[in-house]
């Protein structure tokens, strides 16, 4: 397991300022919990009556009133956005970092497979998402116990799960993907993220377009269907095959490069 702890040690400082970057500001967003508490169905009511807008984000549906109808709007985007970007540039960066930092010769020259390296880059990468999203939860969930909140925490689990499960759909998607490339690609990953995002909106917009929910996580974790007990067991059985199929493609494509 060295490459995987040599991949945890070189990734901590960057997972430490993703982690509590995103964490804290979750905690901010329900401290102000409280001193909005009183105006909270007034908004709700200003926002179910916004038409597209409303739609899009699901706040025709999702219980903004309540503490976590709050979470999920507010916090369920930072984690559904911050963490997909830190999984998706972790998962660039995992077969293409060698070459794009000059160490593929001498990571390769050692008596270890490809298979093993890959493997054990990939175990990196759900590693780090698991921990990021550990941490975020526990800033979340320590942050409505100090307001004395009261959460379903079926749904706060559930929340988080879905975005667990949505982030490692991303971030093996973009490891099979760095499998392709030379160096880094922060963009195309980023970008990737940015558009499956924008395929959930969509979705809540046009009916028409349902197809998208097999092809973006945003489906699957959006807190307004979660909350609301939509079912989304097509669209999380999908993601869970593109995670796969992402990371096996990386594994294999690896074994098979010309590493320059």
């Amino acid at each position: 397991m060295t490459i995987l702890k040599k991949e945890l040690r070189t990734n901590a400082a960057g997972l430490a300022v993703w982690a509590l970057s995103v964490g804290g500001l979750m905690a901010v967003c329900v401290g102000l919990y409280p001193s909005m508490e009183s105006e909270m169905e007034n908004v709700s009511a200003l926002f179910a009556q916004m038409g597209s807008f409303s739609a899009a984000f699901g706040l025709d549906t999702l219980p903004f009133g309540s503490l976590i109808g709050f979470y999920g709007t507010e916090c369920g985007n930072l984690l559904g956005l911050g963490g997909a970007f830190y999984a998706a540039l972790t998962g660039m960066g995992m077969l293409a970092g060698e070459e794009g930092g000059g160490t593929a010769e001498f990571l390769l020259t050692h008596p270890v497979s490809r298979l093993r390296v890959g493997a054990e880059k990939l175990m990196a990468l759900a590693v780090l998402v698991l921990t990021l999203n550990a941490v975020c939860f526990a800033c979340g969930a320590g942050a409505i116990a100090a307001i004395g909140g009261q959460a379903d925490w079926g749904d706060l689990m559930r929340l988080h799960g879905a975005m667990l499960l949505m982030q490692w759909e991303i971030g093996g998607v973009c490891f099979g993907l760095s499998s392709l490339l030379r160096r880094g690609g922060a963009g195309l990953g980023l970008g990737l993220t940015a558009l499956l995002y924008f395929a959930g909106l969509i979705i809540n917009l046009d009916a028409r377009l349902d197809g998208l929910r097999f092809f973006t996580p945003y489906f699957y974790a959006d807190a307004a269907r979660l909350l609301s007990g939509e079912p989304v067991a097509g669209a999380l059985a999908a993601g869970c095959a593109w995670a796969v199929l992402g990371a096996g493609f990386g594994l294999w494509q690896f074994r098979r490069k010309d590493i320059a």
